[in-house]
């Protein structure tokens, strides 16, 4: 297979780790929560969904369904990890930071602990990996990691956009996150959008981390890698100006990024040492960097974040 070709292929499925997360944080941060627990929610996703496909292994559990409730069962453990986060912020006014930061501590500590408890008997769930890179499995080149979870990343992106943009929900949603206490003021449950947007957007978020280790890598290490996908898709946030439908692309662009190091050389026909890869490695960060300094000169109101975005709502000071 022609090299950039191959490496292409390998981009747009990776970046759609980032598309999942990026999706969820999106959601959560219209509603004006900056929610820093996305790693360890993504990585809870994974676990999850891990434990969930173990407790089908052996079973007669028709192919499709098998990959349908390990999707349910990642979602519902980031929905269990959003509503933590939403009690700790919304309900009893803590900081959003330091929660996001606990949360994604406790995630992938969790995970780490689920994970080598499964160690010995990865067979036990990565039996479904043929599924859910289906219909691809059989191929060898990196067609393979264009399963059907790659296509149900670019859905939720598409669908998330259409409802921030164009339903009553996504412009109550938008007010919420731009001013709670006007968006109070007019009969808006203010609560119930922040719950409902963060536990949303982190059971979106949580589908990355099955993403990564049931389709595009299939290995019972891979889980380690998550963490630092979950910084990755905060930081897509900013590249694509809180927009769900730009995040389709700018996943792409974050995928490609971040295997430059492996592809780039080939490609070049130059050799770069092997302490190179991890530099490399950093381009999507120092390009989100770039975004950042750029929009923020242009000092364009809708490129800029929820004018609320990680600040507590006191109704008494409304």
């Amino acid at each position: 297979m022609n090299p950039f070709l191959n490496y292409l292929l390998s981009a747009i499925p990776l970046g759609m780790t980032f598309l999942f997360g990026c999706t969820g944080e999106i959601l959560t941060e219209k509603s004006g929560h900056l929610n820093l627990g996305i790693p360890g929610i993504m990585c809870i996703g994974g676990a999850s969904g891990c434990v969930a496909l173990k407790m089908m292994y052996g079973s007669s559990v028709p192919p499709a369904l098998i990959v349908i409730i390990a999707i349910i069962a990642s979602f519902a453990g980031g929905i269990l990890m959003g509503l933590i986060y939403s009690f700790l912020t919304v309900t009893l006014k803590a900081n959003q930071n330091v929660t996001g930061l606990a949360m994604t501590t406790f995630g992938v500590g969790a995970t780490k602990l689920i994970m080598n408890g499964m160690a010995t008997n990865a067979t036990q769930y990565l039996f479904a990996l043929k599924y859910f890179r289906f219909p691809f499995s059989n191929t060898t080149s990196s067609l393979k990691y264009w399963g059907v979870m790659l296509y149900l990343a670019i859905i939720i992106a598409l669908v998330a956009s259409f409802v921030l943009t164009r339903t009553r929900v996504g412009l109550h949603l938008r007010a919420v996150g731009e001013n709670p206490a006007t968006a109070d003021a007019v009969g808006i449950n203010i609560t119930a959008y922040k719950y409902i947007a963060t536990g949303i957007g982190s059971g979106i978020a949580a589908l990355g981390g099955l993403f990564y280790i049931m389709d595009y890598s299939g290995s019972n290490e891979s889980y380690k890698s998550i963490e630092a996908f979950g910084w990755l898709a905060i930081a897509l946030v900013i590249f694509t100006l809180w927009r769900p439908h730009l995040s389709i692309i700018g996943s792409i662009i974050f995928g490609a990024l971040y295997l430059a190091g492996a592809y780039i050389p080939t490609l070049l026909g130059i050799k770069l040492d092997i302490s190179a890869t991890p530099l490399l490695q950093m381009l999507p960060y120092a390009v989100t960097i770039i975004v950042l300094i750029v929009t923020s000169v242009r000092k364009k109101r809708e490129n800029q974040p929820p004018a609320s975005l990680g600040l507590s709502y006191f109704r008494e000071e409304r």
